[in-house]
């Protein structure tokens, strides 16, 4: 069986991986930061070193070991040696994270200083946490944080989340396999196709079938074509938005993926949406043993430790592939998403039959500080902390760890060439392939309505009968449709439709010009009342 590393080995090896070693007095004591030592800014090792908190606990509650619940532990065992302080960390599993803030919140109390959770909470949470302070917003940190991702991190023009992550869903492939001349004749001999990196998903499908279940690696073991998340209780829904985009995002039809705002109708069950829940029924045929249970972390090891040709998620199964001690360091590739030949017109009722393909900008982890919070400057000292420049590049590095890349200094490719050792047009292709998805006018962001919890539950359980052979697709986004109406229903439509509208604005390309923006990172926008129908500043959130 093929070595899936483990959680305590990728961090080991994430922390010792880095080449050059930078010597300074705090990479010396702190080895996470052996690549760079310490990066200054107003939250660096140095910087936050000055700080006293002595006697004072900060208490946070974030997500289960390892992705960014490992990052989150090391940072606050950081923090605590440096200023003093006490810092009581909790790991909470992912189904529980949004109760384990939320309850509490709606009983006026406040257990934890910090609660990380998934972006599209928002609407839920914002009420009860702490807007970013100006001076962190002014920091040189939040400066390099891209426009979009200070966008997602914000909602009317007030920061509410401070940004540690930045997701985004996108191909990954082995190289070795693609790109290689051997392969590609025989690919051809045998179907009569291309072997290349597949720009639809019907060719990801073919291709994922073709390389199932033999060893096409020559390691003795056999591989698979495909790992992807399709556990019910663990991101299902994320990636089956993914697969979605290509044919439901029409860009000549604006004004709703997920609902018509008009209406609010949910889109959900139309042809689009069906068609991709079409092939993701085909794609349990090619994948490992198991993976229809897989959930991200299986994701992430599966194509991380060589087993599959393709993946699609978070950057983390890329990151994970290449680490030093991964078997396929610098033999894997990124691309977008895959497209689609079709895209259903919701408009006219009939198919678009014209190439289309859409990135998806998910959901990414998202934090705030509670507002009830006795201890809010050192809470939000740590958030800084965490984000800095030495402790975001070490984080960057570790596959499980799940902080990808939110800043204009992530997309230089010398970062990944210089301290983690990519091969050069990897890390090219690797920060184009970023690059691109920010600079895209065909965009798909999470959906982030009050509720949201609950459609993207119901997403989950209709989807996931459908994986397992209980309901054709169509009948399961029936069931998923009917549901959304009834959550609609149950929290209100004029409310469900003002909060769609504010994420659908930035999805429609209509967010801020550039003139406003300096506004914005000042915290200076004033506060512009929803409504569908007029133009208004927005912002959106990220997730996971």
């Amino acid at each position: 069986m093929k070595i899936i590393k483990t959680c305590l080995s990728a961090m080991i090896s994430g922390i010792l991986i880095f080449s050059p070693a930078y010597a300074d007095k705090w990479s010396d004591q702190f080895p996470h930061i052996k690549a760079t030592g310490d990066i200054s800014g107003d939250c660096s090792y140095e910087e936050i070193s000055k700080k006293n908190y002595k006697g004072k606990t900060l208490k946070i509650n974030t997500h289960a070991v390892p992705v960014i619940g490992q990052p989150t532990a090391l940072h606050a065992e950081q923090f605590a040696k440096l200023t003093g302080a006490t810092v009581d960390v909790t790991h909470t599993p992912a189904g529980d994270l949004y109760a384990k803030a939320m309850v509490p919140f709606k009983a006026g109390q406040s257990p934890y200083d910090i609660v990380f959770g998934f972006s599209n909470f928002i609407n839920d949470w914002r009420q009860y946490l702490a807007p970013v302070p100006k001076k962190y917003m002014n920091t040189k940190e939040m400066k390099d944080v891209t426009k979009s991702h200070v966008g997602v991190s914000s909602w009317d023009g007030t920061m509410y989340q401070y940004p540690v992550d930045g997701d985004r869903h996108y191909l990954k492939y082995r190289k070795d396999v693609i790109d290689n001349p051997e392969m590609q004749k025989k690919y051809k001999a045998d179907t009569g196709k291309e072997l290349k990196v597949p720009t639809t998903w019907k060719e990801y499908g073919e291709m994922a079938k073709y390389f199932n279940g033999w060893d096409w690696d020559g390691d003795g073991e056999k591989e698979y074509g495909s790992a992807e998340v399709m556990k019910k209780d663990d991101l299902m829904f994320a990636a089956f938005f993914s697969r979605s985009v290509a044919y439901a995002k029409n860009p000549r039809t604006p004004g709703g993926f997920f609902f018509d705002l008009e209406t609010m109708k949910p889109n959900v069950n139309n042809p689009g949406f069906v068609e991709a829940l079409t092939d993701w029924v085909e794609a349990t045929k090619y994948v490992p043993p198991g993976g229809i249970n897989f959930g991200l972390g299986d994701e992430i090891g599966s194509f991380g430790g060589g087993q599959t040709l393709f993946s699609f998620s978070w950057d983390d199964a890329f990151i994970a592939a290449m680490q030093d001690d991964s078997p396929i360091k610098n033999k894997v590739g990124t691309a977008p998403l895959p497209g689609a030949d079709k895209v259903w017109n919701r408009v006219s009722g009939k198919w678009d039959n014209k190439y289309n393909q859409a990135p998806y900008i998910v959901w990414g982890w998202a934090v705030g500080v509670a507002k009830k919070s006795k201890v809010q400057e050192m809470a939000f000292d740590y958030l800084c902390f965490f984000s800095n420049g030495a402790n975001h590049q070490a984080d960057l590095a570790i596959g499980n760890f799940g902080v990808n890349p939110f800043k204009n200094s992530d997309f230089d490719p010398n970062l990944y060439i210089d301290t983690m050792g990519w091969d050069a047009d990897i890390a090219k292709s690797y920060t184009k392939t970023l690059k691109d998805m920010e600079k895209s006018k065909n965009r798909v962001f999470p959906l982030r309505v009050r509720g949201v919890f609950e459609f993207t539950s119901a997403v989950a359980t209709g989807t996931s009968k459908a994986l397992a052979g209980q309901l054709s697709p169509q009948e399961a986004l029936d069931e998923v449709a009917k549901e959304w109406e009834a959550i609609v229903k149950r929290v209100g439509k004029s409310a469900v439709q003002d909060d769609y509208a504010v994420g659908l604005k930035m999805e429609d390309n209509k967010l801020y010009n550039n003139s406003m923006w300096p506004l914005l990172l000042h915290g200076t926008i004033p506060s512009i009342p929803n409504s569908i129908t007029s133009t208004f500043i927005i912002t959106t959130f990220f997730y996971f």
